[in-house]
């Protein structure tokens, strides 16, 4: 157990640490154009995540370490939860959750079954203190945990920790994990703080430190903290040098362990968190279960690493693609046949399936309706908001949906009864840019099944989108594919992903250059994640306005 010093002393640390500001310098890559000089954003203080936090332990640990976690969710902010841990604070209950789970991996980490090969060295006498072995496994793990070397000071605080408890407790293996506990729920592990110094090319500038640039490239590519590979190389001062950086870069780009990253960041912009809380009336939708539920999140994020890694396709053609997979949990809803089991399969959608692309798959269209019934206004305005980047207003609070919603209405289709809404000045101006295209995909009912009518009407499932008219959901499919928005709305989600911010005015020129190469290299994500990340503008951090105090690295 954290004695309870450390326990106020954690929960102290982390209150403050929440509200620090920290700015930096910028430095100007000699690579970059002139007209393209970046200066950049402040470094960021970032909360871990569930994912980043699971990915840390299993990396350092071993998958079998860590229980299941549920922390307190992220405020999504600009579209993106990962911008919203930039400004998360923690209060003491989610202390006790993070307390909670550390206790529980530090206790498996030292317990008989994992010992032998996680702690490394053997304590002379189990029932007492050891603080040669203790120092070996704080500095080794210590390091991994905090992304940096531990220093002399810090390492004798956590063997100190571990050696109280070991005579408290006549056990050296409780002790210890005191120690591991405490690690776990220090601010160092929990926020990736970007540091900074001064850039030796250029001393009036100030840059990122190269454990600051391995903490955000690891981040966008893996969706996790560096690897001890990577540690290494920003210690040695190699990511601070074009070759180094880019020997990491190929390196990560080429693990396995970036389809993890960007299933995570296709995750976080899709607003998947959605499907945590997704329910459906049992009784309209008998075959969205909740096995469905699952598999709907998997089977498109399945989709797009499927055809963005392992096909190294075309962005734009996750919106007209047949190309999918299935499982019997899915099959019901897609009325398709698919054997019986947990396997997915490799599925090409008949022509005449209905179905094409993104828009038409289960996970958005049951996420973007109502647990009885679909929703024109919901589907248009999260194309427009998650693909388009485009903002919707919030309908105003005193909206009257009572003839909408009315069975008795003499419209029998949503597109009649929408009608209202385009009557009333107050609606027209929001559903005008929502409803044509949510209107495309009317043949999908609130569950996502296909369906031909609506109240025993013929659906009229037309729309447009920039002046470009369609029939059906595939045709709003082919309008999103040829959108130049689609794809510019996908760099600045990838680039402020990865930064942890949103890029500001003076990104704006460096963002259009993206697009361009986005586009040179037919919108492949892989060859956009080696332009963002081998780019220094990616790294360029602000200056310090005058009387401000510029976070140093601790060093």
């Amino acid at each position: 157990m954290l004695k309870p010093c450390f326990r106020a002393a954690a929960i102290l640390m982390l209150a403050l640490l929440a509200k620090v500001p920290v700015t930096l310098a910028a430095t100007e890559a000699a690579s970059t154009p002139p007209e393209l000089s970046v200066e950049g954003g402040p470094p960021t203080v970032r909360l871990i995540s569930d994912a980043q936090y699971l990915n840390a332990i299993a990396y350092i640990f071993g998958p079998d370490v860590a229980p299941s976690l549920h922390f307190p969710p992220l405020r999504r902010t600009e579209g993106l939860l990962a911008l919203g841990s930039k400004s998360a604070g923690v209060t003491a209950g989610a202390v006790q959750a993070y307390e909670a789970v550390a206790q529980t991996i530090a206790a498996n980490v030292v317990d008989p079954h994992h010992r032998s090969f996680l702690i490394g060295c053997m304590p002379k006498v189990e029932t007492k203190r050891d603080d040669r072995c203790a120092t070996q496994v704080i500095a080794r793990y210590g390091r991994l945990l905090f992304r940096r070397p531990l220093s002399k000071a810090e390492v004798k605080a956590y063997v100190d920790i571990a050696g109280s408890d070991a005579e408290t407790l006549n056990d050296f293996y409780s002790g210890l994990s005191s120690s591991l506990s405490a690690l776990l729920v220090s601010p160092e592990f929990l926020y990736f703080v970007e540091t900074e110094e001064r850039d030796p090319h250029n001393p009036k500038n100030m840059r990122l430190t190269g454990q600051a640039k391995a903490m955000r490239l690891s981040l966008l590519l893996w969706n996790a903290p560096p690897d001890e590979e990577l540690l290494e190389a920003a210690e040695r001062g190699q990511l601070q040098t074009r070759e180094g950086l880019s020997k990491q870069v190929d390196r990560m780009l080429a693990s396995p362990r970036m389809e993890s990253g960007l299933r995570a960041f296709f995750d976080d912009m899709f607003i998947f968190e959605g499907f945590n809380a997704l329910a459906k009336d049992a009784i309209i939708y008998p075959a969205f279960t909740q096995g469905a539920v699952e598999a709907a999140r998997e089977q498109t994020l399945r989709t797009v690493i499927d055809h963005l890694v392992a096909r190294n396709g075309d962005y734009r053609d996750l919106f007209t693609t047949r190309h999918t997979f299935l499982n019997s949990q899915l099959s019901p809803l897609y009325k398709l046949p698919v054997e019986q089991g947990g396997d997915w399969v490799a599925y090409d959608l008949p022509a005449d399936a209905g179905r094409g692309g993104l828009l038409s798959e289960i996970s958005f269209l049951a996420l973007n309706s109502h647990p009885g019934r679909s929703s024109p206004t919901r589907r248009g305005r999260a194309v427009r908001e998650i693909f388009l980047c485009q903002k919707v207003p919030d309908p105003p609070p005193n909206v009257d949906f009572s003839k909408f919603e009315d069975a008795a209405h003499s419209a029998k289709t949503a597109r009649g009864r929408l009608a209202e809404h385009a009557t009333n000045p107050v609606c027209a101006g929001c559903h005008k840019i929502t409803d044509p295209l949510g209107l495309a995909l009317e043949n999908f009912d609130g569950a996502g099944e296909f369906r031909r009518t609506e109240g025993n009407e013929l659906i009229d499932a037309s729309g447009s989108l920039n002046g470009v008219s369609f029939s059906d959901a595939d045709g709003l499919g082919k309008a999103i594919h040829d959108s130049p928005e689609a794809p510019r709305c996908l760099v600045q989600r990838l680039y402020a992903y990865g930064l942890g911010y949103k890029p500001g005015t003076d990104q704006r020129a460096w963002l259009e250059e993206l697009d361009k190469r986005f586009a040179a290299h037919g919108y492949r994500i892989v060859d956009l994640l080696h332009e963002i990340v081998t780019s220094p503008a990616f790294y360029a951090v602000t200056a310090p306005k005058s009387g401000e105090v510029v976070a140093s690295n601790g060093s």
